[in-house]
């Protein structure tokens, strides 16, 4: 299948900001085969999907608990510890497969509304994570969830499970592991699950130093910081995503350089949880790898990475009292190109030929698009002056799954009331 995409202009999501005017962008099964400008563009017999906004890359989420959207708004006010062990975990304990699936279904056709396209998933019932996504036309990478809580089996069962769905793997849904984090998991577990991911080239996600205080005891016993325990432990060196990483000094930052872990950047969780500041400057600087994530919808509390990077960018420039800190090009990038980067998956995030056709249709018919004295104006506008409610389509590898602001793969109405009815019930039965 050929087709032909026009628009005002693309945004390729790259971090010097690359926009191309009066474009075109041709896609073949699936797969960006040209951009440029309308001018330029080779012939072609292809069908023609011509937009009046601006083509965006598809968003990455680069760290996720989706179906916990089931729980959103609960156990507001809690620190992170109290909001986990009073509120979250005893409500998990009752989570059946089926409520997994139907909170995701909802939660990816949420994020395909919002422009994101693919999604880092460290949850429960992985296999119904997978089905929720392949239904709603999104891409995830699911990292199979290692905790000790009941009702979930053993860390070596949790482990076998993560290995196992391995061999399922495709450009669609790709498999991970995912560790909680060192305050919650065995350090040996820890070491095991590094390995296992090294060896199967898997994804390993991991919360490390969120709030100041979770790694206390491990510090007390060990003498060192989590990221110096998780490096002693022989966990980095493959594919590790860390997740939140606010809390780091300057040892823990060069471990991270060193071992080319990346980090999942979530400031709307961060600050809704008043965990932190991460030290977003420094980690560019270093040349870490950052994406940006939204965290789950219990604890961010929605699914949106427009409202994230203008987050990010804020907050940056305000902690190093600094408006250059994040420009409006990095902040974009942080969710396109360097989320895809940071996941490892060098075929999405950007609009450049060899790479997905994961497309996001943004509306430019609107006073926050206004006005544009030059071309880069665009990218600016994108992230201080408008959001996920200008989105009127979305495509994964060509498909399209939104069609003005509406899923064109589910019952976006029906996944509403099931949500409703399936969290009240397990509000209802953790007490």
């Amino acid at each position: 299948m050929t087709q032909r995409f026009t628009a005002r202009a693309v945004v390729v999501g790259d971090r010097a900001g690359t926009v191309v005017p009066d474009a075109v962008l041709d896609v073949e099964d699936g797969v960006i085969t040209w951009v440029g400008p309308a001018a330029e563009a080779p012939p072609s017999d292809a069908e023609v999907v011509a937009l009046p906004g601006v083509l965006v890359p598809g968003m990455v989420n680069t760290h996720s608990h989706a179906p916990m959207v089931l729980f959103r708004g609960q156990g507001e006010g809690l620190p992170l510890d109290r909001w986990l062990r009073e509120v979250m975990w005893p409500r998990e304990a009752k989570l059946t497969p089926e409520d997994v699936e139907v909170a995701m279904t909802a939660a990816s056709a949420e994020m395909l509304r919002h422009g994101v396209t693919t999604s880092v998933e460290m949850y429960f019932q992985p296999e119904r994570i997978a089905s929720a996504v392949r239904r709603t036309g999104a891409r995830s990478i699911v990292a199979n969830p290692l905790i000790g809580l009941p009702g979930f089996g053993t860390f070596d069962e949790q482990l076998a499970t993560a290995v196992g769905l391995a061999a399922s793997s495709d450009a669609q849904v790709e498999y991970g592991i995912g560790p909680h984090s060192a305050y919650t998991v065995p350090l040996p577990v820890l070491r095991d699950a590094g390995v296992a991911a090294r060896e199967h080239g898997l994804l390993l996600t991991v919360h490390v130093a969120e709030t100041a205080t979770e790694g206390d005891d491990l510090l007390a016993e060990h003498g060192v910081s989590v990221p110096q325990l998780l490096s002693s432990h022989d966990v980095l060196g493959g594919r590790v995503l860390a997740n939140h990483c606010v809390h780091m000094d300057d040892a823990d930052l060069e471990l991270w350089r060193e071992h080319d872990v990346a980090v999942a950047h979530c400031p709307g969780s961060n600050t809704k949880l008043a965990s932190g500041t991460a030290r977003l400057r420094d980690m560019l600087d270093l040349g870490i790898r950052v994406g940006m994530g939204t965290d789950g919808p219990a604890s961010n509390d929605n699914l949106d990475l427009f409202e994230d990077l203008r987050l990010a960018a804020q907050l940056a420039r305000l902690r190093e009292r600094d408006a250059l800190a994040l420009t409006a090009p990095e902040a974009f990038w942080l969710a396109t190109g360097a989320a895809a980067a940071a996941v490892d998956r060098p075929d999405l995030g950007q609009l450049e030929a060899g790479r997905r056709a994961d497309l996001v249709h943004v509306d430019t018919d609107d006073i926050a698009f206004t006005p544009v004295g030059d071309i880069t104006d665009l990218v600016t506008h994108l992230v201080w002056s408008v959001g996920s409610r200008h989105v009127r389509d979305t495509w994964v590898a060509g498909r399209r799954v939104v069609r003005d602001g509406v899923s064109t793969t589910v019952d976006e109405a029906e996944l509403r009331a099931q949500v409703q009815q399936r969290g009240m019930r397990l509000a209802r039965e953790a007490g």
